[in-house]
């Protein structure tokens, strides 16, 4: 058995946390999501993956000692354009001679798909699995036209009012290696052609659909990467390196995992589930709501709160409050920053994504960012802010709109002295 996992995509409404890399590459516990897929697949006795990538993806040299240590065989192939599912999936053809799973390279569950979707192959002796949840927005996704126990047909992103059902596809499929035939029967290739060709597919194919009760998180937007993070964060285990510091008077309660030479300022109160990497060096007197999640070398100083947060390599945050926040790589926090994540009047909060304003169904959502954004002291965001990479904010400035990467913003006071 095979797998293909599909790394190919712009990441595009996943900006700023992308900057220039795939969203897969981000990290949670101190590996990127795309590691995590792997080992899950890997863990259910998978060991020849192909995966698709961009043409400028440095995967293949990140992955090298990920595919040695898990004892997995990785092939690599590159989309030289962004032509869709379909035709990223038909470049692994060559490497496939055995029946595979698909998958994205978020699917950090990968493993729990596969193992039921193998059971669901040995009750119904189906040919073919596709994965399936419920959702509210079904306009948002491939939903599922039922026929009784059948799946008769995917309908992609059906207008509001005439959905077949509340059935989404999850982005995992198990296929058999004549699924390439049918692609190639297709008359017209186009971006969204991988659902045409498994509409072909499952008119011929005994075709089981694997129903979860519980979602799956996507990795559309930004946002969503939080719900990932939470799913990984709650699966860990409870761990504290010899090597780390734990202060006086440090509480700590619920699944916590401190990595190697981390520092636990005195007075800190840690409620899991928590990751805390390498190097980290947390100030006097935090206060840690999971989840949060620090990769390496991240410093806090003291009176600084977080709450499910995302907070990549190399960021110092000096002092203050952020929640329910994604931020990037070395990045700049001074003293007193704010994000705030709560609409006073308590409704959804919106967020401006390529110039479209969504609605992200969360009432509770701080900032994202991307790498080496720089804020000064007393400056703050409003909820659903975007940040882009290298942006600066000035000392006192509340940043009301989403800013491009590089941009600069900063607020004039005038002062009198008499």
């Amino acid at each position: 058995m095979q797998a293909v996992i599909i790394a190919a995509g712009e990441s595009s409404r996943f900006w700023p946390l992308s900057n220039g890399r795939h969203k897969c590459q981000i990290k949670i516990c101190g590996r990127s999501l795309i590691y995590w897929t792997i080992k899950s697949i890997v863990d259910q006795g998978i060991r020849d993956i192909v995966i698709v990538t961009r043409p400028d993806a440095v995967l293949r040299e990140e992955l090298s000692p990920a595919a040695a240590e898990l004892g997995v065989k990785l092939s690599f192939v590159s989309q030289e354009k962004p032509l869709g599912t379909g035709q990223a999936v038909s470049l692994a053809e060559k490497y496939i001679k055995e029946p595979f799973f698909v998958f994205w390279p978020y699917k950090i569950i990968a493993g729990q798909l596969i193992r039921s979707a193998l059971d669901l192959l040995e009750e119904t002796k189906s040919e073919v699995v596709l994965a399936g949840s419920y959702t509210t927005t079904p306009w948002d996704f491939g939903i599922f036209r039922m026929e009784g126990d059948r799946i008769a047909e995917i309908v992609e992103n059906p207008a509001k009012g005439q959905e077949p059902s509340r059935v989404k596809i999850l982005g995992a499929y198990f296929l058999q290696p004549d699924f390439f035939t049918y692609y190639h029967r297709l008359p017209n290739h186009h971006p969204e052609d991988f659902v045409d060709a498994l509409n072909l597919y499952i008119k011929d194919k005994k075709t089981g659909l694997l129903l979860r009760d519980e979602d799956v998180p996507v990795l559309k937007y930004p946002w969503q990467f939080l719900d990932l993070a939470r799913i990984k964060l709650n699966s860990m285990p409870e761990y504290i390196s010899p090597t780390a510091k734990i202060g006086e008077n440090v509480a700590i309660s619920g699944k916590v995992f401190i990595e190697d030479k981390a520092v636990i300022g005195a007075g800190t109160i840690i409620e899991g589930p928590c990751y805390i990497g390498s190097n980290c060096q947390v100030g006097f007197n935090n206060v840690f709501r999971g989840p949060v999640n620090l990769e390496k070398d991240v410093k806090t100083g003291a009176f600084t709160e977080l709450k499910n947060c995302v907070i990549q390599e190399g960021t110092h945050l000096h002092s203050g409050y952020v929640g329910d926040s994604a931020i990037g790589r070395n990045c700049r926090f001074g003293a007193g920053f704010i994000a705030g994540n709560r609409r006073i009047d308590r409704q959804n909060i919106m967020s401006q994504v390529k110039g479209e304003k969504i609605d992200t169904g969360l009432t509770s959502l701080g900032a994202m960012t991307g790498d080496e954004v720089k804020f000064g002291i007393q400056s703050g965001t409003m909820p659903g802010v975007l940040i882009g990479s290298s942006a600066m904010v000035g000392p006192g400035t509340l940043v009301f709109e989403n800013l491009k990467d590089g941009s600069k913003l900063s607020t004039r006071f005038e002062q009198k002295k008499e």
